[in-house]
């Protein structure tokens, strides 16, 4: 099994999108897809469910997730162990983030990181929603996460880089969509769009409760793993749903976003880590993250 076959396979299963897996891997589409394809010939099973519209591991893929992981770390760790030895000098940090309301203030970091200290290795770990990413932070399995306040977490600290509002995200024929913003409790009758339940999403949880003041239960009739893939539905007329303004960078054809009316309901964008983390290249990032992302005055 060839090297290429697991870093193709690792890129998708964390974008779940095959277009973002290309451009992650510098490569074009039909030769990612192709590998895809071969790595599941060879394994004799089928990794992935795709359509036009989204991309989902099954439960082969689940399965085979994270030792592809483990394995492609430990090469990398090996490889860069032997580089660094004749320079004194390596670290790593692991990155948590959930994607699409990343995506300015990850690229930010990432930049300054790789310009400050170049082999000082960022290993990003996508597709964990907030809560999970402090779950993972307080354990030691992550260094830094991208989440949202509050953080409860004992021995986690966090620093606020920004602030997020919650938005109506509809499709441009919905009769909702000729006003300039939504009064929530006209969404009472509404089918909803929306991140699984339990599985840590903020943007979840925020949503339930502003329904919730509202009056009434958000009625999800449909999950997805990312808000691509969710806004994705949305445009085709499958249901509403709430994000934020940071996701407004999805562009869609039939997709319109709205203010919700009344007072805004903001979220705290902040970066966590494990405080007692005795990590060098944590306290590293930690310092460059203060002048990429400096806490809003």
């Amino acid at each position: 099994m060839e090297l290429r076959y697991l870093t193709a396979f690792l890129a998708v299963a964390e974008e779940l999108h095959f277009g973002r897996a290309a451009k992650r891997l510098q490569m074009a589409q039909p030769p990612l897809s192709q590998q895809i394809r071969q790595l599941e010939k060879e394994l004799g099973v089928q990794l992935f469910e795709r359509n036009t519209r989204s991309v989902r591991l099954t439960s082969a893929g689940e399965s085979f997730l994270e030792p592809v992981r483990t394995v492609l770390d430990d090469l990398d760790l090996a490889v860069r162990s032997v580089k660094a030895a004749g320079r004194g000098e390596f670290g790593r940090v692991t990155v948590g983030f959930a994607g699409a309301s990343s995506h300015e203030a990850l690229p930010l970091l990432t930049r300054a990181v790789r310009a400050a200290h170049p082999d000082l290795e960022l290993v990003m770990r996508g597709q964990t929603y907030a809560n999970v990413a402090l779950d993972r932070i307080a354990d030691g399995s992550l260094d830094l996460g991208f989440v949202r306040l509050p953080v409860t977490h004992l021995g986690v600290r966090a620093r606020v880089i920004g602030e997020e509002e919650l938005i109506c995200a509809l499709s441009s024929d919905h009769p909702l969509a000729r006003l300039d913003r939504v009064p929530i409790g006209e969404l009472a009758e509404e089918v909803f769009v929306s991140f699984p339940a339990n599985a840590g999403s903020t943007v979840r949880e925020a949503t339930v409760q502003a329904c919730v003041a509202a009056g009434f239960t958000p009625r999800v009739v449909q999950e997805a793993p990312d808000s691509y893939t969710i806004l994705a539905l949305v445009a085709a007329g499958v249901g509403v749903t709430l994000t934020l303004t940071s996701c407004q960078h999805i562009q869609q054809t039939g997709l319109v976003y709205r203010p919700l009316a009344g007072p805004g309901i903001r979220l705290q964008a902040a970066l966590a880590w494990r405080a007692d983390n005795p990590s060098a290249a944590l306290r590293t990032v930690l310092a460059v993250a203060e002048a990429a992302l400096p806490t809003p005055g």
